[in-house]
């Protein structure tokens, strides 16, 4: 069986769990392809390339995954090598530095075996040089030596599957990219789909959770199953505390107006960016760095964690000259936008 290896992404979000809580979300991600809740055409791709792998005893064809964090994409990449009954072997594209970082995992894999990188889009140059010839051909070069002397060994590696993952598919270069068979990119999951991931993470923790207290969790978790099981835990907690553990529809409203996510799935930081850039700077254009000094986050966590679920709602707007607030944020908050702000 897979010989699943945990890396950062293991962990639904570094900032917000707790040390103990890693190895109970670990046991909440879906083993195999059929215990995988949403992407439907993604499942069908993978299942096809699988199924036709397995009998004829090849390896996979490698598999990039793309999307915003907490869609599943680490957990994509576990039940891949579990279905293809080989081991799981896991690092990111900032831990591989040298391109002998890559040599040694690569001399290390069994035939057939899933390499997963997480964060591909971050490897170097370098590393990118020494990946081409091992995924196309399953060789490596090294070069031994320096200067006058230095000659260049090719050595062979044995067939294995590359999945990598990456939130900013634009910034991997087009060499790399092209050396995929496979790309599938991970879209938000509907309310539907979260209830029933919340339902089922609820009878994995034994949690007694209500039809309508999982829809109102599944409503307010931004379309991201991780958020969602972030939330459950959360609520589950309230309702130990101030109730009789029954997560119902009221519970969980409550609970989650307690720890501030609204209606919306908005939590401080979302309410944060959108009233400064309708209060601060008045509905005028602002530039990312700009609105990541106003709020006090980095940039590119504004990019990638919060920005596309405002993008998704409606809530602002990127254009040539800033980001701005569009009528529905004004509206969500009650808040009459100006003509001035009109104009954007």
């Amino acid at each position: 069986m897979a010989d699943v290896e945990p890396t950062e992404d293991w962990i639904l979000n570094p900032a917000e769990t707790l040390p103990e809580e890693v190895d109970l979300d670990v046991t909440l991600r879906p083993r195999r392809m059929d215990e995988f809740v949403g992407q439907g055409a993604t499942k069908d791709h993978l299942r096809v390339l699988i199924d036709a792998a397995r009998n004829r005893g090849e390896a996979l064809d490698h598999v990039l995954l793309c999307g915003p964090p907490g869609l599943g994409k680490t957990t994509l990449a576990c039940i891949i090598a579990a279905e293809l009954d080989v081991n799981l072997r896991s690092t990111s594209g900032p831990a591989m530095e040298r391109a002998g970082d890559v040599a040694a995992i690569l001399s290390n894999l069994e035939p057939g075996d899933v390499l997963f990188i997480d964060e591909i889009h971050r490897l170097n140059r370098q590393i990118e040089e020494v990946l081409y010839p091992a995924m196309e051909d399953f060789k490596i070069d090294i070069v031994v030596g320096k200067g006058p002397s230095a000659r260049s060994l090719r050595l062979d590696v044995p067939r294995f599957t590359l999945v990598g993952a990456t939130t900013r598919t634009g910034l991997i270069t087009s060499p790399l990219r092209d050396r995929f068979g496979m790309t599938a990119r991970l879209d938000y999951y509907g309310p539907e789909d979260l209830k029933a991931i919340v339902l089922r993470a609820a009878d994995i923790l034994n949690v007694r959770l209500e039809d309508g207290g999982a829809a109102e969790i599944a409503s307010r978790s931004r379309g991201t199953p991780r958020i969602a099981n972030r939330l459950l835990k959360r609520v589950r907690d309230y309702a130990e505390v101030k109730g009789d553990g029954t997560i119902s529809h009221d519970t969980a409203a409550k609970a989650l107006s307690f720890f501030e996510v609204d209606a919306l799935g908005l939590d401080k930081l979302d309410i944060r960016l959108l009233k400064t850039l309708i209060e601060r700077f008045q509905g005028s254009p602002v530039g990312l760095n700009t609105l990541a000094d106003a709020v006090g986050e980095e940039p590119q966590t504004i990019e990638e964690v919060y920005e596309p679920y405002l993008l998704q709602l409606g809530m602002i707007k990127r254009t040539p000259r800033g980001r701005v607030a569009t009528e529905r944020a004004y509206s969500h908050f009650g808040m009459p936008m100006s003509d001035a702000a009109r104009l954007f």
